[in-house]
């Protein structure tokens, strides 16, 4: 079973003003969409969680297993004309986002490619929408905008002005962050990190209610 569109992706052309980037809706397949949103890890909190702090199970561990697929590199790197071959990748997940989420940023310079996919069941919110910008100064005049509905991606080539936000919102906001990175020691730190602030918020009991989840 094969849950990306993969020769949709191949057909998408990356956009390299003001910054390489590529949005794609419907990356996950429609009619696997729902079953991949039923098995969407719990998570306590806001904030990033590695995989290693969560139940990943079910058709979400299957989707994941195919985003570090052999497949879905290559088509990542024929699309940047990359070579990841010796790059290793990371990645977190997100349930929630906080008022203070969301700032103007460029990823850090470990960050060679990043990968969003975005898992909620439509998006009214008018935050919580990802802004592809040309500068750090402000939020609005966007080169593109991305709502995080439901098989939503995005992907881009971390550079020095990869500038990207989203105004504020608070709630339920659930997406995958895939990286590939500069080495293994970043994977490590990062992954040690996030697991470190996981591991707090289960011990100080913020798990959301699962009917906030949704």
């Amino acid at each position: 079973m094969t849950y990306l569109e993969m020769e949709k992706l191949e057909a998408t052309p990356l956009q390299h003003d003001p910054y390489d980037f590529l949005i794609l809706e419907n990356f996950i397949k429609p009619e696997q969409f729902k079953a991949v949103s039923a098995d969407f890890p719990k998570v306590p909190g806001a904030g990033s969680h590695p995989p290693s702090d969560l139940t990943i199970s079910g058709h979400f561990k299957a989707l994941m297993d195919e985003l570090n697929g052999p497949d879905f590199r290559h088509a990542v790197e024929r699309k940047f004309n990359i070579d990841l071959t010796d790059k290793p990748t990371m990645y977190t997940v997100r349930g929630f986002v906080r008022e203070k989420d969301g700032g103007i940023h460029t990823d850090s310079t470990t960050k060679i490619i990043t990968v969003l996919l975005y898992m909620n069941e439509g998006w009214e919110a008018e935050g919580g929408r990802l802004r592809l910008l040309r500068s750090g100064d402000s939020l609005e005049n966007p080169v593109a905008e991305v709502p995080p509905n439901g098989g939503t991606l995005l992907m881009f080539r971390r550079a020095d002005n990869s500038w990207h936000g989203h105004k504020p919102h608070s709630g339920p906001r659930r997406a995958i962050q895939l990286n590939w990175v500069t080495s293994q020691k970043v994977v490590d730190h990062e992954q040690n990190r996030h697991s470190l602030s996981t591991k707090i918020k289960k011990i100080k009991g913020f798990f959301v209610p699962e009917k906030e989840a949704m």
